[in-house]
């Protein structure tokens, strides 16, 4: 008998085995980032093209986004019922076939819908992803591995922006933008391939009585001595009135509405910024639109450092009240002032990059095992039907009311994500999973 003493899989030490199962959990989110920043470039092309008005505009430029709703609410149940590799594995071959058939796309229906099931492939993905991760990562560096998230999608968004210039300037108008488009199936077939072979959830295993499996799998990837003490099996199935149940009503409440007021801004404006900087005379040149994205990918590493670092609440709660300053100041100064409007737009833009680091974190340790897919599921769902409703608007609101009272709108929403954070976040920093997942 071993006399090398037992260790729980919350206090492992971080090994290639987290490296690998990051790298290919956060190469949706670069993939999701690319999409979503590609299409923006390509719609400045492709609008005239195809005789775009604002209404198909915003149509397709939340079409991804429309997608990820109905992928993330259906494939995170599922995934608690049948586990989450099959999803985890089948949701990148839907995402690549999709992403390349928009190469041949010729009418703004057909790409409509080509995005919507890239969209339903992604929020799948999501759903599984965030609580898969979470349930092999050792509870040291849960948050960095989680918060990494939001890095790895800025640099998709920011890596797309500059494909897309450089495909702008090689080819023509007509083609360009199909090519922009279907270049998102490059990075997709790479996270395909590389997910062949991942493991179940040794925790959901447990959960669902197959102590033998879990066990097989903890043994293969950290050794004999390592085991789960925090998971009791049961046959309970996931339900989503469970999140909406007296014990978790708060929690589910809080991760829907926070991940909304966040990424309905970040999608809005970063999904039209050529537009918006037009809007607000601060597009003489590109210069002011590379370094707002150059901001994107410093906010957030310096995310990752906060989340390590910083309390859960604190650091989400004062994100929310910088945000909503700025935001508020880039409102109200006169255009003329282009100093102070680039640099409110600055702290802006550094701000809600690094707080979006916790999009990735709050919802994956605030449900347990049983329901944690559902509920992620749930609040990227959420999220994701807002910041399309925003990105839909967008066009149609800086036509019918201006950037003003746009861009107030804007900040209504922040402060309703900023009292909604006082009310009811929770702390989960440095408690086991278990922990942080019960109420």
């Amino acid at each position: 008998m071993s006399n090398t003493p037992r260790i729980v899989l919350d206090d492992v030490p971080l090994n290639k085995f987290h490296i690998k199962f990051a790298g290919i959990t956060l190469g949706a989110h670069f993939t999701d980032g690319y999409a979503i920043g590609i299409i923006g470039f390509a719609l400045t092309l492709l609008a005239p093209q195809l005789g775009l008005t604002p209404f198909w505009q915003g149509l397709i430029g939340s079409s991804a986004l429309l997608g990820l709703f109905f992928g993330s609410m259906f494939f995170g149940w599922l995934a608690d019922i049948i586990g989450r590799k099959l999803v985890f594995t089948i949701s990148f071959i839907v995402i690549t076939v999709a992403s390349a058939l928009q190469l041949f796309v010729e009418t703004a229906l057909s790409l409509f819908i080509l995005r919507i099931i890239i969209g339903i492939g992604l929020g799948g993905d999501f759903s599984v992803g965030h609580a898969l991760l979470s349930e092999y990562s050792p509870k040291k560096h849960r948050g960095v591995l989680l918060s990494s998230f939001s890095v790895v999608w800025t640099v998709g968004y920011v890596a797309a922006t500059f494909v897309g210039y450089w495909l702008s300037k090689i080819m023509p108008a007509d083609i360009a933008w199909k090519w922009m488009l279907a270049s998102s199936a490059i990075p997709a077939a790479m996270i395909m391939i590389a997910r062949i072979g991942t493991p179940e959830s040794a925790r959901w295993l447990m959960l669902k009585g197959r102590k033998a499996e879990a066990d097989q799998i903890l043994k293969k990837h950290f050794g004999e001595n390592v085991y789960i003490d925090d998971v009791q099996s049961t046959e309970k199935k996931a339900s989503f009135l469970t999140l909406f149940g007296k014990e978790y009503i708060k929690r589910t409440i809080f991760n829907c509405v926070f991940f909304a007021c966040i990424v309905m801004p970040y999608f809005a404006i970063y999904t039209f910024l050529p537009q918006i900087l037009q809007a607000m005379g601060l597009s003489q040149n590109s210069t002011t639109d590379l370094m707002l994205n150059v901001f994107l990918i410093v906010g957030a590493v310096v995310g990752i450092y906060l989340t390590h670092k910083a309390t859960r609440r604190g650091f989400l709660i004062s994100s929310f009240a910088v945000l909503a300053l700025s935001l508020l100041a880039l409102a109200l100064f006169p255009s003329s002032m282009v100093a102070i409007s680039i640099l409110a737009f600055s702290i802006f833009t550094l701000t809600l990059s690094a707080v979006s680091n916790l999009v990735g974190v709050f919802p994956a340790e605030s449900f347990p095992t049983e329901i944690r897919a559902t509920g992620v599921g749930l609040a990227i769902a959420f999220s994701r039907i807002a910041s399309a409703m925003s990105t839909f608007l967008l066009p149609v609101a800086l036509l019918n009311i201006g950037t003003t009272n746009t861009l107030l709108c804007l900040v209504a929403i922040l402060v309703i994500g900023l009292v909604v954070s006082i009310l009811w976040a929770p702390e989960t920093k440095d408690k086991t999973l278990s922990e942080a997942g019960h109420v």
